[in-house]
């Protein structure tokens, strides 16, 4: 799915001032999760975009302006509150939370931003490789296997073309080597290896 980021929500007051020491930011990223609508009905959905007072969904599913949506997203927890607005691939929420809970989120946010920011600083510093033998076979902790494009590779990280991209975090097998997930992109992933290879393992006939 193709993310398109926006700056603010509509109707959106910051929560965070100057007097509370920091400024109100969002972090765009894409977490997994579910959704229930006030149907009681519950659907797939992944983050776009996320601030300690709102957050932007994909999700297969639209519920109507000023439905209550309930969202458990991996990694940080329920959120409830109303819809605010319709995206052509989801919709954005807005919720209230106590001062505790919004510093938490807040560090939380801060911490994936910069998680993200050094592991695309990371693998910038490696050469990407298109390897001969593309198709290999993923394998999650519970046993399900799916066939995947490798698209490329380095001695530090893969990124994987599939339809059935593991949650951000998970840890799997492509082939035999064990593979972090680290983000998603449209059409697939992108993880690190556990145990890196040396630069001289990594080629064009690598077989993972």
């Amino acid at each position: 799915m193709t993310n398109h980021p926006r700056s603010e929500f509509e109707g959106y007051r910051p929560l965070f001032t100057q007097s509370d020491g920091r400024r109100f930011q969002r972090v765009t990223i894409g977490l997994s999760g579910r959704c229930m609508f006030e149907s009681r009905l519950e659907y797939p959905c992944e983050t776009v975009d996320i601030s300690p007072g709102g957050m932007r969904l994909s999700a297969p599913v639209i519920p109507r302006i000023g439905e209550k949506v309930i969202a458990y997203i991996n990694g940080l927890g329920r959120f409830e509150g109303p819809a605010i607005r319709e995206l052509h691939d989801g919709f954005a929420i807005t919720f209230k939370a106590p001062a505790a809970k919004r510093e938490s989120l807040a560090d939380k946010l801060t911490w994936f931003a910069n998680r993200l920011a050094l592991d695309i600083a990371e693998e910038r510093r490696h050469l990407r490789i298109e390897p001969f033998m593309r198709r290999a076979i993923m394998r999650f902790p519970d046993g399900r296997e799916h066939l995947i494009k490798i698209l490329n590779f380095s001695n530090a990280g893969i990124a994987v073309e599939t339809s059935a991209p593991p949650q951000i975090g998970a840890q799997i097998l492509i082939g035999k080597t064990e593979v972090l997930v680290l983000r998603h992109f449209e059409g697939g992933f992108a993880g690190q290896f556990v145990t890196p290879f040396s630069p001289r393992e990594i080629h064009e006939a690598t077989v993972l």
